[in-house]
């Protein structure tokens, strides 16, 4: 029997069609999926994602010469730079404008202060120039050249007219620049002189001594891992406690007690010299250096190293092993070919964590480093806090992220990011 209902749409219980009703229901159970998230996806947004991007901008941002001296910036692109000659009068003129309004803004200092990081000692003509120059008449007291250099004859310097004009742009890559220890010339980049060439070591210091400290951590870590996964669960535990400890120290009396250790009247050469192993007058050398980083910092990230490996050899059945003995293997050859590879993954993100971690790191290089063992990250802290070069400090980090992503993915390609576990 026909039925002409039969073709109609199915309905819900609620009279509404099927197809409708699953929809919406389909659409709620997002929301509320949604607004269990929200509250995690605010908070990496406004403490990761808005600094890193935030750190970007800055690395290349440079609005403070345009926004302070924007009539000077516009008389100075008719000035051939390569004449070896001080501009006009216009551009003195426009100066004259642009500077009286900075100063009754106190913002001539500010200018200055961002000048003075490409060419050392250009502060000091804006300060000088911001008190004279709120007392003129900038409408009928000219000529200003003359009146300038008066103040400071840095004014008549053509280098000096050079750095505004090539940092007016809002956006620069002289940050960048100064990072790979390099300059804007007047034919573009080019390296600085060699005793102001600092960054490219300390970034290849950086690289070797956070591989050194990873490889610390492995060598040490690995025989600690495979005693606490083999051992009993509550003789394990027990002895997690002291791998754990370190955790509930405070990092700063960890990395004290390693400087107060290393010293040349410290605990160490006291011993040594007690001992007789080393004379008293040739006590060694562990502290302000390499070494003493190396040594500190692997004390502290040790515990990243053993908690991955732990959790992943916890996972290795005793049974595989066993089953390579009967087959005739050595006890070397069994642990080399069965037992080792599977506990790759645990070395694998052990060292990710650690290597990330170690490159990071600033106070304990800080303390225990001296000049030799200081990280690229001491200078990127000094910038933010001493020098208040945070354009500088900002592309320092840019290049640290983009070197360490390039490390994700080279490790991604030979090992595969799939490999790493936890556990």
């Amino acid at each position: 029997m026909s039925d002409s209902t039969s073709s109609g749409p199915v309905l819900a219980a609620d009279g509404t069609p099927l197809k409708r009703s699953l929809a919406r229901a389909l659409r709620m159970q997002k929301m509320r999926a949604l607004m269990l998230i929200a509250p995690l996806l605010l908070f990496v947004l406004l403490t990761f994602i808005l600094p890193i991007a935030d750190m970007l901008f800055r690395s290349v941002e440079n609005q403070i010469v345009s926004e302070t001296l924007p009539k000077t910036v516009v008389a100075l692109q008719d000035w051939d730079a390569d004449s070896g000659e001080a501009p006009g009068e216009d551009v003195y003129a426009a100066l004259a404008v642009d500077m009286k309004a900075a100063a009754e803004a106190k913002l001539h200092t500010r200018v200055g202060s961002r000048l003075n990081y490409e060419k050392p000692g250009i502060s000091s003509l804006f300060r000088k120039a911001g008190r004279k120059v709120k007392k003129w008449d900038v409408e009928n007291g000219g000529p200003f050249k003359e009146q300038f250099i008066k103040i400071h004859k840095g004014w008549g310097d053509p280098d000096v007219w050079r750095t505004i004009q090539t940092y007016s742009p809002r956006l620069t890559n002289g940050y960048f620049l100064n990072a790979a220890d390099m300059q804007k010339g007047a034919d573009g980049a080019e390296w600085r002189p060699e005793n102001e060439q600092i960054y490219w070591t300390l970034f290849i210091r950086t690289m070797i001594m956070s591989l050194a400290i990873t490889c610390s951590c492995i060598i040490l870590g690995y025989p600690v891992a495979w005693i606490l996964a083999n051992l009993p669960a509550r003789t394990a535990n027990l002895l997690m406690i002291l791998v754990l400890l370190p955790f509930w120290t405070s990092l700063l009396v960890r990395t004290s007690a390693w400087k107060v250790m290393l010293q040349q009247q410290g605990v160490i050469n006291e011993t040594l010299v007690w001992l007789g192993l080393v004379a008293d007058d040739a006590r060694l050398v562990m502290i302000n250096n390499q070494f003493g980083t190396i040594v500190a910092m692997t004390h502290i990230l040790l515990p990243f190293m053993i908690l991955p490996m732990y959790s992943v050899m916890q996972t290795i059945k005793p049974t595989y092993l066993r089953a390579a003995k009967s087959l005739g293997a050595t006890n070397w050859t069994a642990f080399w070919r069965v037992y080792f590879p599977q506990s790759v993954p645990g070395i694998g993100a052990g060292s990710i964590l650690v290597f990330i971690l170690a490159i990071g790191y600033y106070i304990t290089p800080e303390l225990v480093g001296g000049t030799k063992g200081v990280f690229i990250s001491n200078r990127i802290a000094f910038h933010i806090s001493s020098s208040l070069n945070w354009g500088l400090a900002a592309a320092l980090g840019t290049i640290l992220l983009v070197v360490v992503l390039i490390l994700y993915w080279a490790y991604d390609k030979i090992v595969g990011i799939d490999n790493v576990k936890l556990g």
